[in-house]
């Protein structure tokens, strides 16, 4: 351990041990008293159970002089009585650059097997504010993503933050696994939070790879884990991003996904008494969703947090309350659809319902007009799909659209891509130049 760590944890000793009594438990709230003017809301304290084992749990809320705590792990030793240890300070972790090519759980436990993780000499706290916008650089130059149809048609630079919108099966993880891959980010830190048991090890062995991992940090929730964890899982990975970060290195951020991360708070306001309002969600949950995203992003310094978050729609309704309230707090989205899906074009994304809101700034004179024209084009055909697929269109009788029937075939092979695949921004858009060669020289 370095010394400065070991300092800094000697400092963190504090001086006695407080002390309080479980009353009640209520559900997956635990009433605490005897903690007046001792915790606040998300203290940490840990139950001591009648078999001597320990659980850790934070403060989510008070009822006149009693605290309500939700615990992080199963409660079965914990009763009426059971003691009670109060923490103090915030929590935090202590990251290093040997955490790189590790799994991790919501506490900073490693889960891969692979021994104790190194700790770090600086503590980071897992609920940091962002940093303040007016100290905060720019968007940096474009970063390569490795899939055409993203580097093309939704160009995203260094420190922007974009969502991927999709309802369940549509290939998230998949687009996940290949931006993880192919990316030229420094560091990726991927957050599976609420992730199902059986696809977490096969994301990170079969979608990841080695070669993924060993420039990557994951964060492990699974969906069986309490809400607390789950919800910490989303903060674990924003809190090892900006370690990196400050470390003066381009993070690419995947998270999968955002509305598991809305579900679990969902969970916790409803349990410490909040009122439900949108589809049962409770107020902190739209409270806390720009704290957490805004926390990816362009730092004081050289490093940047590239942030790529997923949003599970429900019932692929993209109007939903949490799909409508993160599209309001990201630069651009990026939509999924089944139906593209379904007739065997991956990624499925529709690139007309997509936007990048550093486009075209970002972009050279002579990509902003291909893409433009392949837009152009793309729109065209879409408008008069169900026609020409009927055969009740006539050639002839719009040459856009003549032209669009051309293209269409090109376009689509062009925007698909396999999960093997890479392709380099140069390589997208001199494709796309040599598809467009014909139409844009009559231009």
């Amino acid at each position: 351990m370095p010394v400065q760590a070991l300092i800094a944890e000697i400092n963190g000793i504090p001086p006695l041990t407080r002390f309080a009594r479980v009353v009640a438990v209520q559900g997956l709230v635990v009433e605490v008293a005897g903690v007046k003017g001792m915790v606040g809301v998300g203290s940490r304290m840990r139950l001591v159970g009648r078999d001597g084992s320990e659980v850790l749990a934070e403060v989510v809320g008070f009822s006149e002089t009693r605290a309500l705590a939700m615990p992080f792990g199963p409660i079965d030793n914990v009763g009426m009585g059971s003691r009670v240890i109060v923490e103090d300070g915030v929590a935090a972790v202590y990251p290093c650059d040997q955490w790189l090519g590790r799994v991790v759980d919501s506490l900073g436990r490693p889960v891969d097997g692979e021994g104790d993780l190194p700790r770090g000499a600086q503590a980071y706290p897992l609920r940091r504010a962002p940093p303040p916008a007016h100290q905060r650089k720019r968007v940096g130059a474009k970063i390569d993503l490795g899939v055409r149809a993203m580097n093309t048609f939704l160009t995203c630079c260094r420190g922007q933050r974009m969502g991927i919108f999709a309802g369940s099966g549509v290939g998230k993880s998949s687009l996940l696994s290949m931006l993880a891959r192919y990316s030229s980010a420094d560091v990726i830190v991927i957050g599976l939070v609420g992730e199902r048991g059986r696809e977490a090890r096969e994301f990170i062995e079969d979608d990841l790879g080695p070669e993924g991992l060993a420039r990557s940090v994951v964060v492990v929730a699974t969906s069986d884990e309490s809400a607390l964890m789950r919800r910490q899982a989303a903060h674990m990975t924003l809190t090892v991003a900006e370690y990196f970060r400050d470390q003066g290195k381009d993070v690419l951020c995947l998270m999968d996904s955002v509305t598991r991360f809305a579900m679990a708070q969902r969970e916790i306001g409803l349990s410490g008494g909040e009122p439900p309002t949108s589809k049962g969600y409770t107020p902190t949950v739209f409270a806390e969703l720009p704290k957490l995203l805004e926390r990816a992003g362009p730092g004081t310094g050289q490093g940047s947090i590239t942030g790529l978050f997923t949003v599970l729609v429900e019932g692929d309704d993209h109007n939903e309350p949490i799909a409508d309230a993160v599209r309001g707090i990201l630069d651009g989205h990026i939509v999924l659809e089944r139906a593209i899906a379904e007739r065997g074009r991956f990624p499925a994304i529709n690139i007309l319902r997509s936007v990048s809101r550093t486009m075209p700034g970002c972009n050279s004179a002579g990509e902003n007009r291909l893409v433009k024209t392949a837009r152009r084009y793309m729109a065209a055909y879409d408008d008069m799909s169900e026609m020409i697929r009927l055969g009740a269109y006539r050639r002839g009788s719009n040459p856009e659209v003549d032209t669009s029937i051309e293209l269409q075939p090109e376009l689509e092979a062009f925007l698909g891509q396999g999960k093997t695949e890479n392709s380099t921004l140069d390589e997208g858009y001199g494709r796309l130049a040599q598809i467009l060669a014909p139409v844009m020289n009559e231009e």
